[in-house]
């Protein structure tokens, strides 16, 4: 989750991974995966800036105190313990 501003100086909080794609033809607009659009203060380079601090800090959590170990199972897939 990260931080951003609209125009209307209106904070929201947005899950970084709804983001399909930021644009910036004159202000920035965030387009999400279901096609909304969001016009909001930050410029590109920090929201990009804020989406790696956050997959940072979601990769340096533990995950249940133990790690997660993919496995084959006897039907030849693969599935997580």
């Amino acid at each position: 989750m990260i931080p951003l501003t609209r125009l209307n100086h209106q904070g929201l909080i947005l899950n970084a991974d709804l983001i399909k794609c930021i644009e910036q033809p004159h202000d920035t607009v965030v387009t999400l995966i279901n096609g909304e659009k969001l016009t909001v203060e930050e410029k590109p380079d920090e929201i990009l800036r804020r989406i790696g601090e956050y997959r940072r800090e979601l990769a340096a959590q533990p995950l249940g105190g133990r790690p997660v170990i993919i496995m084959p199972n006897r039907s030849g897939g693969q599935r997580g313990s």
